[in-house]
């Protein structure tokens, strides 16, 4: 993980699927959860899922606040 994938995943949006368009921090736990036990793609959109996924399983989605841009 580098540093920038944390505020990649609260200015990328999901390209494709179900969630398509929402931003990858605020994608719900079941389906982050879907593609720990199918796979995650491959590529960067992979790893952001990937991470993604660690920081809801462990209930620290939290520490992304700060990195969101206020309006």
């Amino acid at each position: 993980m580098k540093p920038e994938d944390l505020e990649l995943l609260v200015t990328r949006s999901m390209p494709y699927g179900k969630y398509k368009g929402r931003l990858i921090a605020d994608l719900p736990g079941h389906y982050l959860n879907w593609f720990a036990r199918e796979g995650f793609p491959q590529g960067e959109i992979g790893r952001l899922l990937m991470l993604m996924q660690e920081i809801d399983h462990n209930g620290l989605g939290r520490l992304l606040d700060p990195l969101r841009k206020k309006p």
